[in-house]
């Protein structure tokens, strides 16, 4: 038996990239997946490849939009063990130009979402005895050039995730956070520099191994939210190709 056999996940992002992957790989685990994102028409493309799995189209950046979906899943599955927000937003800007649309739509895709889903699914995951994975970033543990608002948000979700951990310490509920660095993912292929960026700043970035494949970080989140991580609360697990090693 897989360590996430039975288990109920709630994964956002499913339509592409690493939320897509994650649900494709925690259904070959034994999970059953309900999946959200905006576009349904991709996610009927993924969920062809996720066996008995749920999925519907949510705008994370509305709470009301967070509590229906969570509610949704239970109704579907009877329970929910774990809370996996992996959906995300980065487009690159220099500080001056960036508008305050540009830097409230950083915040609420990057930040008020998780923080939505997590607060309406807390209650069934205390009862289940479940767990949250948040998916930060690279640029949520050090900072990344012409990307404040995008910086901001991941911060704030690492230190979401150390607050969950530290508030529900006494609980059976885990709270643990993946900072992955670059993947072949359409936000990283469709990558357009800002107007006279500085190239030798942006090359900062690139990990010394180059790009990891998505299927490398939702295996870390699929160990984090199984039982064999049950000793693992309130971590930050960097994923990046050993950018950070030097």
């Amino acid at each position: 038996m897989s360590a996430l056999d039975g288990k109920v996940a709630l994964i956002t992002g499913t339509s592409a990239g690493l939320g897509a992957a994650t649900a494709r790989l925690f259904a070959d685990r034994g999970a059953s997946v309900f999946g959200i994102a905006r576009d349904a028409e991709r996610m009927a493309e993924v969920f062809a490849d996720v066996p008995g799995g749920r999925y519907a189209s949510v705008d994370v950046t509305a709470p009301a939009a967070c509590r229906q979906a969570v509610a949704d899943c239970v109704a579907a599955f009877g329970r929910l063990d774990v809370l996996v927000n992996v959906a995300g937003f980065h487009r690159m800007r220099h500080t001056v130009t960036t508008t305050d649309e540009d830097w409230d739509h950083d915040l609420a895709v990057n930040l008020n979402g998780p923080f939505y889903l997590c607060r309406a699914a807390l209650p069934h995951l205390l009862e289940a005895g479940g767990n949250i994975v948040n998916v930060a970033s690279i640029a949520g543990v050090e900072g990344e050039v012409y990307s404040a608002g995008y910086c901001a948000a991941k911060h704030g979700l690492v230190g979401l995730t150390r607050a969950l951990a530290v508030e529900f310490t006494k609980e059976t509920l885990r709270v643990n956070v993946v900072c992955p660095g670059g993947m072949p993912t359409a936000q990283a292929t469709d990558f357009q520099a800002p107007e006279n960026a500085d190239w030798d700043l942006i090359m900062r970035i690139a990990a010394p191994r180059g790009f990891m494949e998505t299927a490398d970080v939702a295996r870390v989140i699929a160990f984090l939210a199984s039982d064999d991580a049950a000793a693992i609360h309130g971590a930050v697990y960097r994923v990046d190709n050993g950018k950070g090693a030097g």
